[in-house]
């Protein structure tokens, strides 16, 4: 596991001044955590089958066989193949294979007018391949060592102290004119598309305003705002309005979710949960009991991806079973479209077992009992806000529910 410390040693390794790199683009418009991780992950296989020395372009990227099997559906356009998408697709993967190369987690190099990558910290980029909320705290920290080493980051602090129209304009035109003056790009359009990707995951970190079509955005910038498929990332606690009920926001919402990124997103959480608890807890089931001996070769869904798939991608909805305790008590007799609620109950119980044992024992833990409440919530379509000891909270809330 990656954890905070080695992304900064990372970038501590580097000094990435604008003013001597000259490179205006360090970040970009298509680089947003959700577009970036993808990118990442696309790359991640890539890699995996041709071999970390093998080098490679945008394109070699964007027309392989792992990202043709699912992008059409993610990005909501035509296929890769489709000539009128050429140039679409080749900034959704050029802009983050740039931002991979300048945070030297890619090699670069320009052969006649293409440019070659070569992996360069694969552990890094496997990170930020797994899942969304990693890609924004690598982004995060990028964002803060480039103003940094540039001298910028103290006018984005001045900025996030006064939080003002005037402060907002004041921070813009700054950077507008940094840009232009240490780098090629010589208009104040572009600069602007691209200062929504700096200052926007800065002011997420400090629950701050940012910015929301080119102005102080009115409110606080959330997780959505900061992504590529916005719908999919609505946080119902911060999002929904105190009058309206969970029913209602998520049936408004509910037309516009790309459920093809979310089969994404838990295709790659459950090939993570699957190779992490190979890794640290030795293939062991997550559930003790009659069924458990042997290799835990299944991740199974608590609450089914086919009802709730917002929460699909969840870690906390997911647990690693062997195939006995998978085919035939979690989905009696192989019938994966049933489940057993009083095998769920103890599913769910031993989860909170995993997220407590993953709390108390990793500086940087992949559970949380705040994601555990969320999965909760959508699964039994309630609204418990976790009080006191989490894991007591969480365990009571799942006896009452049963017992009911």
């Amino acid at each position: 596991m990656i954890e905070k410390g080695k992304i900064l040693e990372h970038l501590d390794k580097y000094d990435y001044d604008i003013r001597k790199t000259g490179n205006g683009r360090w970040i970009d418009q298509k680089c947003t955590p959700d577009v970036l991780s993808i990118v990442a992950d696309c790359v991640h296989n890539y890699i995996n089958d041709n071999g970390i020395y093998e080098r490679f372009t945008s394109k070699d990227i964007w027309h392989s066989e792992y990202t043709e099997s699912f992008v059409e559906q993610i990005f909501s356009k035509p296929n890769t193949k489709h000539e009128k998408t050429t140039n679409e697709y080749d900034k959704f993967f050029s802009q983050p294979l740039e931002l991979l190369a300048h945070a030297r987690i890619l090699k670069k190099s320009k052969i006649g007018r293409s440019n070659y990558y070569r992996a360069d910290n694969l552990r890094l980029l496997e990170f930020i391949s797994i899942r969304e909320f990693n890609s924004l705290n690598f982004l995060i920290e990028y964002i803060k060592k480039v103003l940094q080493d540039s001298n910028q980051l103290i006018h984005f602090i001045e900025f996030f102290d006064k939080q003002t129209p005037e402060s907002f304009v004041q921070l813009k035109t700054q950077y507008e004119d940094f840009i232009i003056k240490n780098t090629k790009i010589n208009g104040v359009t572009e600069v602007r598309r691209i200062f929504t990707k700096v200052l926007n995951p800065l002011a997420y970190s400090k629950k701050k305003k940012g910015t929301q079509r080119g102005r102080l955005s009115k409110n606080i910038i959330t997780l959505s705002m900061l992504m590529y498929n916005q719908e999919n990332f609505r946080d119902i606690s911060s999002e929904k309005p105190k009058n309206m009920t969970r029913q209602e926001w998520e049936l408004e919402h509910q037309s516009k979710i790309n459920k093809e990124f979310f089969k994404y997103q838990s295709s790659k959480a459950k090939s993570f949960i699957k190779k992490y608890n190979d890794e640290f807890r030795n293939s062991k089931s997550e559930v003790n009991d009659e069924y458990s001996s042997g290799v835990a070769t299944q991740i199974h869904h608590i609450f089914p991806e086919g009802q709730f798939p917002q929460i699909a991608m969840y870690y906390e909805n997911l647990i690693a079973l062997t195939p006995t305790q998978h085919f035939n008590k979690a989905h009696p007799n192989n019938h994966t479209y049933i489940i057993d609620e009083d095998y769920q109950e103890i599913l769910l119980k031993a989860k909170a077992g995993t997220i407590k044992e993953d709390l108390t024992r990793s500086d940087e833990p992949i559970y949380s009992f705040e994601n555990f409440i969320t999965v909760i919530n959508v699964g039994f379509n309630t609204d418990y806000e976790i009080v006191g000891e989490e894991y007591l909270y969480v365990m009571e809330v799942l006896n009452s529910h049963y017992c009911n």
